[in-house]
């Protein structure tokens, strides 16, 4: 099983050819996230943990940006809010800036929303 098989809510086959079809245009762009984020790109399948950690980015900041407000104290909340903090510890370890590390969540942002409009055009 690969790491694209537990993508939730894609079919694994498609998320591969789509995840090729992105890498043709934008594997600076998956280089330079991997690059800022320590992971090698030597690695075996570092696309697809890059895409993965996209994809669970902009599912996280899609939610936090929707709670209510600080009462909205859901079980789901919390943890997304917890998720979305290590999410963005791992983007900013070993940054001196916030354009830096804006810099990288924008990337990532970018990346899952291109994901997404190329597998829907496949479907």
């Amino acid at each position: 099983m690969g790491i694209l098989d537990n993508l939730r809510g894609f079919e694994p086959k498609k998320a591969k050819e789509t995840l090729d079809m992105l890498l043709i245009d934008r594997r600076n762009e998956f280089a330079e996230l991997a690059s800022g984020m320590g992971i090698p790109t030597t690695a075996t399948n570092w696309e697809h943990t890059i895409l993965k950690f996209c994809l669970e980015f902009n599912d996280c900041f899609y939610i936090i940006t929707k709670l209510e407000g600080p009462n909205d104290d859901t079980e789901n909340s919390h943890n997304k809010i917890h998720q979305f903090v290590t999410l963005i510890r791992q983007i900013a370890r070993g940054k001196t800036n916030m354009i830096e590390i804006t810099h990288l969540q924008n990337i990532a942002h970018t990346l899952a929303e291109e994901f997404k409009t190329i597998y829907k055009r496949l479907s």
